[in-house]
């Protein structure tokens, strides 16, 4: 077990970001015609807005959310004096907001997906592959909302920063920081490592694109209009 953990959280996360960077670059040099998020507005429009918001607005929250949260140091927290019970209580209010506001959206999409047959039939396996993992490590996310209520004292929340801290500043011992952290948070590590490694093979390429363009936030929206 102690071989597993030590591949999963110290060797792992070097290949799914490796397969996220190249895999996208590959993706964009060879499929360039496939690059794009595949809207199903023309087929069925009922509640796309709505569930498209709440998706992009959740998802965006919690990527940022992770990033700021994991990866600034302690010693910045600790400087500003914010407590680690304190941050911690912050995590848990922030993260919950936006992982129910993502929920709610992926909620809205997955039905629109299952119930209307025109959307069904032009639903490939990718598309159900993604949304499968993003509603799975969103469910293990709010999940371990419930552990931390149960120890406020900010611990296991540095342990996971250590460990993320570790991993982006090419560290050894990563692994070694989190091996007694609840096996949920060890889960939705995990989950949410595999989505940068399924990134490349699914539409969720045209972030890049998105990112790309400095004027995405301001567009105006792409209107699709009946003759």
């Amino acid at each position: 077990m102690n071989t597993v953990h030590q591949f999963l959280f110290g060797v792992y996360p070097y290949i799914a970001l490796a397969v996220f960077l190249f895999g996208s670059l590959a993706r964009f040099e060879r499929e360039q015609y496939t690059w794009k998020a595949d809207s199903s507005q023309l087929l069925h429009r009922g509640h796309l807005r709505l569930g498209s918001i709440l998706f992009h607005v959740g998802i965006l929250g919690l990527f940022f959310g992770h990033a700021v949260g994991l990866l600034t140091p302690v010693a910045v927290w600790d400087a500003l004096g914010v407590s680690h019970g304190a941050k911690q209580l912050f995590a848990m209010a922030a993260g919950g907001l936006m992982g129910t506001v993502c929920l709610a959206g992926l909620a809205i999409l997955l039905h629109r997906r299952l119930t209307d047959p025109r959307l069904r039939a032009v639903t490939r396996s990718g598309d159900k592959l993604l949304l499968g993992w993003l509603l799975a490590t969103l469910l293990l996310g709010l999940s371990t909302i419930v552990v931390s209520a149960g120890h406020l004292d900010g611990h296991e929340m540095v342990l996971l920063m250590g460990w993320a801290q570790h991993i982006v500043t090419l560290r050894g011992g990563a692994a070694d920081l989190i091996a007694q952290t609840h096996w949920l948070f060890k889960a939705h590590l995990f989950m949410g490592m595999t989505l940068f490694v399924i990134f490349p093979f699914t539409r969720l390429v045209h972030v890049w694109s998105g990112l790309a363009s400095v004027t995405y936030l301001a567009r105006a929206w792409q209107l699709v209009r009946p003759r």
